[in-house]
């Protein structure tokens, strides 16, 4: 085995130095770590190139029913480490890297995280595509490509400031332009009636403008334990590289913004809507994707059927949230226009073919579009659209010729709004919620009209986390101990991992366990140390972070930031710690560290407030000498996929404290769970489901009001955070530091405090005084951390019910979540590649490739 080592390792130097030399000019010791990452790259893109093929080969002759997934984020991370660990490459790269004089680290640090997603939406569709591809279904994937991500997030003195993501700053070695597939995408216009060979309505469009977008592919590839691994495409459109989008008249008549509008599509993920322009580029990027992909997908189709009588049974069409929700009318548009079907026949195809997946509850998330904006977008899709809800609300009528308040809930076109998450369950066969509470909610409360309407639609399909990358890949310490317990199963069967509860009780584990979670830690102090510096108002960076305890308690809540997530609780119980070890310095409190991580969106002011308070008091208590290493805070800044896989493997103690049937599921919850720390968490979300997969035996930190608790408060009106405010003398002294300048340092920061001081304690913009209950729930936070104090302090007992945690999360696994949408949506099975044509390819390849790696 070791001569085979060693020859695939001298294959793999000679692969990099043939690209070092033909690609890039330089020959190996001359090359720079940037240059050697994307000629090792390329080097084993060689080899997935042939199984990429092979698996679409494969899927096309058996001519197999494909899903096809639309999301407008997606959260891979960096691709390389994954990939390494997907094809059980670890040892023949690290041995090449030794042997051409390279670091590991410094290497593989080259790689920027593509900026294609935002937070949990787009981490899970990474989850799910590393899934499908691993279990050998047939899928195929579309986003757009970001030129800038989201933003770069930036902290000067606390204050977030949005950067360009410059992840395409360089070239991207795992992405395929495709000039060859490339389509047009139309906007605006004037439609004009006409009708198809059925006598159904259809829409001539003339003077309408034209957007090219073209496509770049990327390879997601599947684990396996051999050289039989199958690939996911990754479609990604863009509107950047096409100079047609570019409008030079406009420009030479100094519109520039007009000029540029359509080539800048794609910059930016979720531009500010906060006026005309955003709103309309968001709609556009929404359509793009829809239109791009759609016409992909009947290509696709066309290409192996002479016609469409199979459509509907061979193509699956999921839809990530509301945002592709337009490939409903544009899907019926298209086979009633282009290809003569009836309307009738078209909508059933449509409805056979589309899946959708709510991914929330709060109304203020659910899309809405302004009709007007859509009508001149999108005539003949808004044409469409209409006529749909015109044919189903009349059909509500007749099932409910007295209820006419219900016909406007369920309605698609109501006051002046698109309603995007009406249509989406209209024009879809499935419905499904994330979480078992989540789906209980959209079927009783969000959708409960469409539930009594369609009953059979709506299922629940609980989200899961790729254990492959989740912790094969970021926490290799402990996936040694497990698979040293338990076997290496665990890696594509993760139920397997119960089996670790049988080493809870022993004490050898615990304390093997205990020192993993040490050297995490210090590697996550280290990671700050280096990467986190500290920046002024002007953005310089000007000192150091804190220093950080390793035998402290690491306290981490790291997410998205917003009001329901509850970062301010958070802090709120900080600011409560660090007056209580003011007021006795003779404290027996456990040093604790509180880490932070995530982006507020641009627009979204209440969220900037919370991060820059959460810095402001970092900025006082790391620098107060009367507490020491006591308590420190860390925000994490410009929180990212690699970012994560350096603090969840540290983390001890998992903050997911969102008010209880506000969070759909959650997945950070189930990616620090894996990795050994206990959630503090209500009963919420998928929360719950964890709860009773652990058993209440061994989740000990649950705390906070339910979903009907809170929903009897909010329908009494029977809340009043004054109340605890004016009882709790020990909330009252945290709360007052938002309005009495404990931790501004000038007015702005006074005025933005101030802020949410108010949001907390009184009504604003038709909103009740803290909606989201942050006091309520803070009395009993404040209580069970104690509780986690106490347990902390008892080492091996901690342990103990780490391992029992990370032993009852085998059925979170993307794994499984893929199954269930599988056999309970769309109805795919495994097509893993064909062993006659693989092997056909091999041979190709290698009679003209004699450098073989594998």
């Amino acid at each position: 085995m070791a001569v085979d080592l060693d020859y695939q390792a001298e294959m793999l130097i000679a692969k990099i130095k043939h690209y070092l030399i033909t690609t890039m000019g330089r020959v190996s010791d001359e090359a720079n770590s940037d240059e050697f990452y994307r000629a090792l790259c390329y080097a084993l893109r060689e080899e997935i190139m042939i199984n990429w093929l092979a698996t679409a080969r494969t899927q096309m002759q058996k001519d197999v029913r494909m899903l096809y997934y639309l999301s407008l984020e997606y959260l891979p991370g960096r691709i390389l480490t994954n990939n390494i660990s997907n094809l059980n490459s670890n040892d023949i790269v690290s041995l090449v890297l030794h042997k051409m004089n390279r670091n590991y680290s410094e290497i593989i640090t080259r790689e920027p995280d593509p900026g294609l997603g935002n937070g949990g939406l787009g981490r899970l569709a990474s989850c799910f595509l590393d899934s499908l591809a691993t279990q050998s279904f047939p899928a195929q994937a579309y986003g757009l490509r970001y030129q800038y991500g989201i933003f770069e997030q930036q902290l000067w003195d606390g204050l977030q400031i949005e950067a360009p993501d410059c992840w395409l700053l360089s070239e991207n070695p795992w992405e395929f332009r495709r000039d060859l597939r490339k389509v047009v995408v139309k906007y605006g216009g004037q439609a004009t009636k006409g009708m198809n060979i059925h006598g159904d309505e259809i829409q001539m469009l003339h003077n309408f403008e034209e957007v090219w977008a073209l496509p770049y592919d990327i390879p997601i590839i599947g684990y396996a334990a051999n050289d039989k691994f199958s690939v996911v495409t990754l479609r990604l459109w863009s509107t950047k590289e096409s100079p047609r989008n570019f409008q030079l008249q406009r420009y030479n008549a100094g519109r520039l913004d007009e000029a540029a509008e359509n080539t800048a599509l794609t910059d930016v993920l979720y531009p500010n809507d906060n006026h005309e322009t955003g709103k309309r580029v968001r709609l556009k990027q929404e359509f793009l994707l829809v239109s791009s992909s759609l016409q992909d997908i009947i290509r696709r189709y066309l290409a192996v059927h002479e016609n469409f009588r199979s459509f509907a049974d061979k193509v699956r069409i999921q839809i990530n949230d509301t945002h592709p929700s337009l490939i409903i009318p544009e899907l019926i548009r298209i086979l009633t226009k282009q290809h003569d079907i009836p309307w009738k026949m078209a909508l059933d195809m449509t409805m056979a073919c589309t899946g959708y997946t709510n991914h929330t509850i709060l109304n203020e998330a659910l899309e809405q579009w302004d009709q007007a904006l859509m009508h001149y977008l999108l005539p003949r899709q808004y044409n469409v659209i209409e006529r749909l809800n015109l044919d189903f609300c009349n059909a509500m009528r007749a099932k409910y010729p007295n209820d006419e308040q219900k016909i406007r809930r369920i309605s698609i076109l109501e006051n002046g709004k698109v309603r995007m998450a009406n249509l989406a369950i209209l024009g879809s066969h499935k419905v499904n919620g994330v979480a078992e509470l989540h789906t209980e909610i959209l079927k009783r409360d969000v959708f409960k009209d469409f539930f009594d309407v369609y009953p059979d639609r709506f299922l629940n399909v609980t989200n899961g986390v790729t254990q492959r990358r989740w912790l094969l890949d970021c926490n290799p310490d402990l996936s040694k101990f497990i698979t040293k317990r338990i076997g290496n199963g665990w890696i594509t069967d993760f139920p397997q991992i119960k089996k670790l509860a049988n080493f809870a009780g022993d004490g050898a584990s615990q304390e093997e366990i205990l020192s993993i979670k040490r050297k995490n830690k210090i590697r996550f102090i280290e990671f700050i140390n280096q990467e986190n510096k500290l920046r002024n108002a002007s953005g310089e960076i000007t000192s150091p972070p804190p220093i950080i305890d390793p035998a402290s308690l690491f306290d981490v809540q790291v997410k998205r930031v917003h009001e329901y997530k509850r970062q301010l609780m958070n802090i709120l119980h900080v600011i409560m710690l660090y007056q209580e070890m003011l007021a006795n310095p003779n404290h027996d409190r456990v040093k604790r560290t509180c880490i932070f991580g995530g982006k507020a969106a641009a627009g979204y002011e209440t969220a900037k407030d919370i991060i820059r308070f959460i810095n402001s008091v970092a900025r006082r208590i790391n620098k107060d000498p009367a507490i020491g290493n006591n308590l420190k805070i860390i925000y994490i800044e410009n929180y990212n996929v690699s970012r994560a896989e350096i603090v969840i493997p540290a983390a001890e103690l998992s903050e997911q404290i969102s008010t209880a049937g506000t969070e759909a599921s959650g997945t950070g919850n189930m990616k620090l769970a894996i990795n050994g720390a206990l959630t503090i968490g209500t009963n919420d979300g998928a929360n719950i489901e964890m709860r009773q997969a652990i058993t209440d035996q061994w989740w000990p930190f649950s705390f906070g009001y339910s979903t009907e608790d809170i929903n009897k408060m909010r329908a009494n009106n029977s809340y009043n955070p004054r109340s605890i405010y004016d009882s709790n003398a020990q909330i009252k002294k945290a709360v007052d530091t938002l309005r009495d300048r404990t931790f501004a340092i000038d007015d702005a920061e006074h005025a933005a405090f101030s802020d949410l001081f108010h949001m907390l304690m009184e009504a604003h913009y038709g909103q009740s005084p803290d909606r989201y209950f942050t006091l309520k729930d803070l009395e009993s936070y404040y209580d069970v951390q104690k509780k986690v104090e106490v347990l902390y302090q008892k080492p091996n007992t901690w342990a103990e019910y780490v391992l029992h945690n990370i032993a009852g999360m085998g059925t979170f696994s993307a794994d499984i979540s893929i199954r269930n949408y599988c056999e309970k949506i769309w109805g795919i099975t495994p097509c893993p590649s064909d062993n006659e044509i693989l092997e056909r390819i091999r041979h190709e390849y290698s009679i003209v490739d004699k450098c073989r790696i594998f």
